[in-house]
């Protein structure tokens, strides 16, 4: 009788917690908290409604929704971007990467030039575990210019969650909820290794206050959900 009333205490115990424990949120969607925050999302979960491709008024062929997930088609996409613009955010979305994918997210995106990162810094998606890129080139890094300080990524073909801040050029990027990177664009410092780098081929390379975010095609598969913003003052 002991056994079975501890059973039943613990029973009720469990099923109270359930009760109690927060409910995870729907896909693609924003809780009350959130909203009152000010966080907008920038995709649906449905459609491609809010993106584009680059320099062209409309989404081109190799981008699918399916599942209340937007990914690409290696060998048709191109690089996207919002239809808006965006200067102070923090920006938050979950990636899922194919073994020894790469790609990246780019922010103050401009329409000049031939290529999204020829002015948008870029931060890495990369299956750190199946490709083998120096420290510069990791996920979470600056693209080649600042490498993130540990690898807190999850395997190829599990869900990362990707948080960037961009706060008046004070910029910090979070990989899985750790701060992996940070640096201020436009210091010395950051001038100095953009100069000693490929991006200063680009005058146009981290110099707009505000641009298009942009979602890229590597060649490789990736996929994105939950992709929101919370503009900044």
């Amino acid at each position: 009788m002991k056994v079975l009333a501890l059973s039943l205490a613990i029973s009720a115990l469990l099923g109270a917690e359930a009760l109690a424990a927060p409910k995870a949120a729907a896909l693609n969607t924003l809780t009350s908290a959130e909203k009152a925050a000010g966080w907008k999302l920038l995709f649906d979960g449905k459609t491609t409604k809010g993106w584009r491709s680059f320099k062209q008024p409309q989404i081109g062929p190799g981008w699918k929704v399916e599942n209340g997930v937007l990914f690409d088609e290696p060998k048709l996409a191109k690089d996207i971007i919002t239809t808006g613009t965006y200067a102070n955010f923090e920006l938050s979305l979950d990636w899922k990467i194919g073994k020894g994918g790469n790609s990246g997210v780019m922010y103050h995106v401009l329409e000049e030039g031939d290529e999204t990162y020829q002015s948008g810094p870029e931060y890495q998606l990369l299956d750190n575990r199946g490709r083998n890129e120096p420290p510069l080139e990791q996920a979470g890094s600056l693209f080649a210019l600042y490498a993130p300080s540990t690898d807190a990524t999850h395997p190829a073909g599990e869900w990362n969650n990707a948080r960037i801040v961009v706060d008046h050029n004070k910029v910090q990027h979070f990989v899985n909820g750790v701060k992996v990177t940070e640096y201020e664009i436009g210091s010395p410092e950051f001038n100095a290794k953009v100069a000693a780098s490929k991006f200063r081929r680009w005058p146009q390379f981290a110099t707009g206050a505000t641009g298009h975010i942009a979602l890229q095609n590597h060649g490789d598969d990736i996929a994105f959900r939950n992709i929101k913003i919370r503009p900044l003052p």
